[in-house]
């Protein structure tokens, strides 16, 4: 799929290499066409085509092969991570607990690193035996995984979880060791309808009482499972919560407030700020993957809105370098009846936390669209390259709320 670099909006900056290297940009930008308007899904889906494109895979395998960095460094963490380890023994479950008595998710996020580390291996690699091991972690599912419950963490299971196992299995459905319409049946039949349920009753409270995140991670799971399973229906669904949904991970409610700050950067107010670091910048993984799956099918919500998304991150990374950011009080309904809450100063808890989502918006504001990411560039290569992913971030869930890897896969 060919696409043209759209050309910046009024607000942003353009970037010192664009000023520098405009002729070469916009040879390069004259001889390709742009991604559409997202109104509806692709004719026909591209695959591979979640986090990950043809493209992406022959660069990472070229350049690895060829002992280049950063890719180079980014293998090298991958390899170090022991779920990448063509080894590593599935332990599927029946039923999946995340949130109250009997909680055993951890089962489930540690299968789904391994299956897609293996998959990142074979890919880039070659080596058949990590094919043969991501293909039995997700063989093992597929045959295995019934239900998903627990409290209303429920939803964040079937969220996280959704969109990373589809991206493993994306990864793996060319292998023949891999039982793809196995793999399908039980991301819709066990994943979606709790998506769906989600984002059309926000489990029965009031629409604004769930973080953005919680939103999001539904959102990127409905629209994997459409793409893994060709749906356009559900692709569709995906892309119209992203722009008018009516919860807290649609784009204008994700980023309420905007901003110019004194060095004329455009920052966008996330909806978690004045919660916490932590999940203000899961929140950057979890839009961020919707945005690259949908890029990868043609659609360009990475810009959608005047480029909001990226307003947002460049405020949540200026925060979390160090710097001041202006914050409005933010106000929301909450529980059942919404019963009104309010944050007044943005929130210093767990602030600088650094989790493998940066590579990914960088690589595409700045080396795609050849756009000033001062903020989000600063984030990236001060703090987190090379990125690792599952298993690198610490033991519990919020490690593994992202998949990662992102020098490997996004340098350009």
């Amino acid at each position: 799929m060919s696409r043209r670099v759209p050309p910046p909006p009024d607000t942003g900056r353009p970037s010192r290499r664009s000023v520098l290297k405009s002729a070469a940009a916009l040879a390069v930008a004259a001889s390709v066409t742009a991604p559409r308007v997202a109104d509806a899904a692709p004719a026909a889906f591209t695959h591979p085509g979640m986090l990950h494109n043809a493209g992406d895979i022959n660069r990472a395998k070229v350049r690895v092969a060829a002992g280049t960095d950063p890719w180079l460094s980014g293998w090298n963490r991958l390899t170090a991570n022991s779920h990448s380890a063509s080894t590593w023994t599935p332990n599927p479950q029946a039923t999946v607990i995340r949130g109250g008595t009997g909680e055993n998710y951890g089962t489930l996020y540690n299968d789904i690193a391994a299956a897609y580390q293996n998959a990142l291996r074979w890919k880039v690699g070659g080596t058949e035996t990590n094919a043969a091991c991501a293909a039995s972690i997700l063989n093992a599912w597929s045959s295995t995984l019934t239900t998903l419950t627990g409290n209303a963490d429920r939803f964040l299971a079937s969220g996280i979880y959704g969109w990373e196992f589809a991206n493993a299995a994306e990864l793996m459905r060319d292998y023949d060791g891999f039982d793809l319409a196995a793999f399908q049946q039980m991301m819709t039949d066990v994943f979606y309808p709790l998506n769906n349920q989600f984002l059309t009753g926000h489990n029965d409270a009031c629409v604004t009482n769930y973080w953005a995140n919680w939103d999001l991670c539904n959102m990127a799971s409905v629209m994997a499972i459409g793409i893994l399973t060709d749906d356009a229906a559900k692709y569709d669904q995906a892309v119209t919560y992203f722009r008018s949904g009516a919860g807290n991970g649609s784009i204008a409610h994700a980023v309420p407030y905007l901003y110019t700050d004194a060095d004329g950067y455009a920052l966008g107010q996330w909806q978690e700020s004045g919660r916490d670091q932590g999940h203000t910048v899961m929140g950057m993984g979890q839009m961020g993957a919707v945005c690259e799956m949908a890029w990868n099918q043609g659609d360009d919500l990475y810009s959608y809105d005047d480029r909001r998304f990226m307003k947002a991150a460049q405020y949540v990374a200026k925060y979390n370098t160090g710097q001041d950011v202006p914050y409005t009080t933010y106000t929301w309904g909450s529980g059942q009846n919404c019963a009104q809450q309010s944050q007044t100063v943005i929130s210093t808890g767990s602030r600088g936390q650094v989790r493998p989502v940066w590579a990914m918006l960088h690589f595409h504001y700045n080396r795609r669209l050849y756009l000033d990411d001062k903020y989000i560039s600063a984030m990236y290569y001060d703090l987190v390259t090379p990125e690792g992913g599952g298993g690198d971030y610490g033991s519990t869930s919020g490690g593994y709320d992202q998949l990662g890897f992102g020098t490997l896969m996004y340098a350009k």
